[in-house]
């Protein structure tokens, strides 16, 4: 069973910034996608960006372009999820998940039906 461990979450003012984390039990490989999802309270999932393969492409949900960056280290086996201008809007409980072998039209369109495994959550709340 594959696990996903998130951190980083938690409480800032809007226009502030956040960096989140996730940690797969599987190595993040050329076919891994790597994706963030969020769900508030009574909305749907929601995806948020993802990234391919070695660093091969990274994706955004329309919301966060231009305010929200995703990235991995290869090494660290660790994807991040910078979070800048947050807006209370942005407030959920954010969600790292991995399709472990996917491809890049797969890895675009940020479905949570492709994700084969998922972390717990990480509460990120943004007051005005």
């Amino acid at each position: 069973q594959v696990q996903l461990v998130e951190s980083g979450g938690g409480s800032v003012q809007a226009g502030g910034s956040l960096t989140l984390s996730c940690v797969p039990s599987v190595q993040i490989n050329s076919r891994t996608c790597m994706s963030w999802f969020r769900q508030a309270p009574d909305k749907e999932r929601e995806g948020v960006a993802s990234i391919y393969g070695g660093n091969e492409g990274t994706f955004y949900g329309d919301s966060v372009k231009g305010r929200f960056t995703i990235s991995q280290d290869i090494a660290e086996n660790t994807v991040y999820l910078q979070m800048t201008n947050l807006k209370p809007e942005d407030t959920a409980m954010y969600y790292c998940a991995v399709d472990v072998s996917s491809s890049v039209p797969i890895c675009r369109r940020l479905r949570s039906s492709d994700a084969n495994y998922w972390g717990q959550g990480t509460q990120v709340t943004v007051s005005s």
